[in-house]
């Protein structure tokens, strides 16, 4: 095996580790978004705490992530291409600056659908974006749109590969969202709204 594909697939894992959401929120606004809201890293909750202004450049640096572990293995084939974007996905959930804790995934696994079938990435977005309009539940669009990629994937004719990316990203999702689905379940699921910290 070409020792540049270990090379990239653990960078791929690095930087999908970078957390984003830590990073921009102590660096540039003097807060752990993790003391507050859900707690968690990513950019729904950096929206919640601090505001559009951190929670863009979180998602697109979180999306960014996903994208370039697809890009450092795409010289080698759907197969790596694939690799690299779960590597990255993995990376965000499970951070190793972070102890293997992390985000959800989903703009991370938005970047690595990007790079894979914009279309696709289009039509979830979109979906995600009127779910969440009519909502104001994050999770709930997540959820749906994670779920149609495999099946949006297998209709547009894109490769067993990335069907079989599109089912292990959903699934990636999901289970990230476990909690989240409890709590729609339940009635009582966190709406995407600002807060005051405490």
């Amino acid at each position: 095996m070409d020792i540049l594909i270990i090379v990239y697939a653990v960078l791929s894992y690095l930087i999908g580790s970078i957390p984003s959401g830590l990073i921009i929120g102590k660096f540039f606004f003097n807060t752990d978004v993790r003391q507050y809201g859900s707690k968690n890293i990513g950019a729904t909750n950096t929206y919640r705490v601090i505001g559009l202004k951190a929670a863009l450049p979180v998602f697109l640096c979180d999306a960014l992530k996903g994208a370039a572990g697809v890009v450092l293995l795409s010289p080698y084939g759907p197969m790596f291409m694939i690799l690299g974007g779960i590597l990255g996905m993995m990376g965000h959930n499970w951070s190793v600056f972070l102890g293997f804790k992390g985000g959800r995934g989903v703009a991370t696994g938005l970047g690595v659908l990007i790079a894979l079938s914009p279309i696709v990435a289009l039509i979830c977005f979109l979906v995600w974006g009127v779910i969440v309009y009519f909502t104001k539940l994050v999770s709930l669009g997540s959820i749906i749109a994670a779920a149609l990629v495999p099946v949006l994937m297998y209709f547009t004719g894109e490769s067993f590969w990335f069907v079989g990316f599109g089912g292990l990203a959903a699934l990636f999702v999901i289970v990230r969202h476990w909690d989240n689905i409890k709590r729609l379940l339940a009635g009582n699921e966190l709406k995407v709204e600002r807060i005051k910290k405490d």
